[in-house]
């Protein structure tokens, strides 16, 4: 399973980088905490961290297909967790397909909706 996973990211990856990207200005995130079912919108800047729940969401940036800001998204995120050590995600995340590369965790899921440019 995990060679599969690695077989789909590097070929993500390889179509990312054939495709012209524009750099955006944020990131619309989508959070879920699966105890509770409550599921709230996150709007982040990029370079910024908000916390969600027990999480600290960090955007590293956000790109989407050139001229169409409301094309696929690719967030680069990293999430911790307050008490715990280490990070919980580090990586890519893929708009159109969240479970390429999901964040794994008990409590809380995150996925991307969107880029934001303003």
């Amino acid at each position: 399973m995990k060679r599969l996973l690695a077989a789909m990211l590097i070929c993500a990856g390889t179509a990312h980088a054939q495709q012209q990207t524009q750099t955006a200005t944020g990131a619309i995130l989508r959070g879920l905490d699966k105890f509770s079912g409550d599921v709230v919108d996150i709007q982040l800047p990029a370079g910024r961290t908000v916390q969600f729940e027990r999480l600290n969401i960090s955007l590293t940036e956000c790109r989407y297909p050139a001229g169409n800001p409301f094309g696929n998204a690719y967030a680069g995120l990293q999430i911790t967790e307050i008490g715990r050590e280490g990070v919980v995600f580090s990586g890519w995340m893929i708009a159109s397909a969240p479970a390429l590369n999901a964040m794994e965790h008990a409590r809380y899921d995150v996925w991307v909706i969107r880029c934001t440019t303003s």
